[in-house]
């Protein structure tokens, strides 16, 4: 076979694993809107009403908690939950931990929000006991990401980020491989060996431990709301409820970016964007969503 036959294979190749990756995306934000299924979150106080809103625009259900016990049980009926570390208070120590078992042990999926990374000794506690009962995808920015695979091992120490509270302070390009080896290793625990990780950042990278992508676009008024982060987590969590890890992170991503420019341009600040957005989120469709640009590396 000539060189130029195989570079043709290989594109087409290429051409139909991307067409069955856009079909995937689409099919699971159809069936958000269909199934309207139920993600659990026990969030960050601050934002949680955004999160609570941005489920129920993308298509989903919301039910919000801060007792162990309460969230166990939901976790049985959700179809997926997310578990945000933002706005910590003293009690949260022992329950996210003791949460986060259960999770496992019940074989639930659920969406990590390392927020702040590398900041306390409470929070690093919390993050480091997350590793003996991983989540199946986690949603951060590059600063979290780099911050967390060093806590978790995966990193030489000289690679650790230095944390800047909630916001990065490393580009998504300094992210890709600790992403990657946290994919690895959440992948290896789940149960059908099937996990993703996304950064935010100007270009959103998701990964799932073996490929990786790039999504461009979005707009930079998300960062002047507070709580697109932490929405983004819980629709993750929405579309992990009806797809698997790496479709439900790139579907989440995806409709964010598309609902973020919307948003922007039909806005006059930070106030009416946020408003623009959760319209965004509702009406950007299936179609619009699976056929934006992915990068594939």
């Amino acid at each position: 076979m000539s060189d130029d036959s195989r570079d043709h294979c290989s594109t087409n190749t290429h051409q139909n694993v991307l067409a069955e990756l856009r079909e995937a995306i689409a099919q699971a934000v159809r069936d958000v809107k269909d199934k309207t299924p139920l993600a659990q979150s026990f969030t960050n106080f601050v934002t949680i009403n955004l999160v609570a809103n941005a489920q129920l625009a993308a298509g989903g259900t919301a039910a919000m908690s801060f007792l162990p016990d309460d969230v166990i049980e939901t976790a049985k009926i959700a179809g997926a939950n997310y578990i945000n570390v933002g706005t910590l208070l003293p009690f949260y120590k022992d329950a996210l931990p003791s949460i986060a078992q259960r999770l496992n042990y019940l074989g639930k999926p659920w969406v990590l929000d390392p927020v702040a990374a590398g900041i306390g000794k409470t929070r690093t506690a919390i993050l480091q006991s997350f590793k003996a009962a991983p989540p199946t995808v986690i949603r951060a920015n590059a600063s979290e990401v780099i911050a967390l695979a060093n806590m978790w091992g995966l990193l030489d120490a000289d690679n650790a980020s230095r944390p800047a509270g909630v916001e990065s302070v490393d580009e998504v390009d300094a992210a890709a491989q600790p992403a990657k080896l946290l994919a690895q290793f959440l992948a290896a625990s789940a149960p059908k060996h099937k996990a993703a990780v996304a950064v935010s950042g100007k270009i959103d990278l998701v990964t799932d431990g073996e490929h990786t992508y790039r999504l461009p676009g979005g707009s930079a008024m998300m960062a002047k709301i507070t709580g697109a982060g932490c929405s983004l987590g819980g629709v993750t969590a929405t579309y992990l409820a009806v797809a698997e890890p790496l479709i439900a992170t790139l579907a989440a991503s995806l409709l964010y970016d598309r609902a973020a420019e919307v948003a922007e341009a039909e806005s006059k600040g930070p106030g009416s964007f946020q408003v623009a957005f959760l319209d965004a989120l509702w009406n950007v469709t299936a179609e619009q969503v699976a056929g934006s640009d992915i990068v594939v590396q």
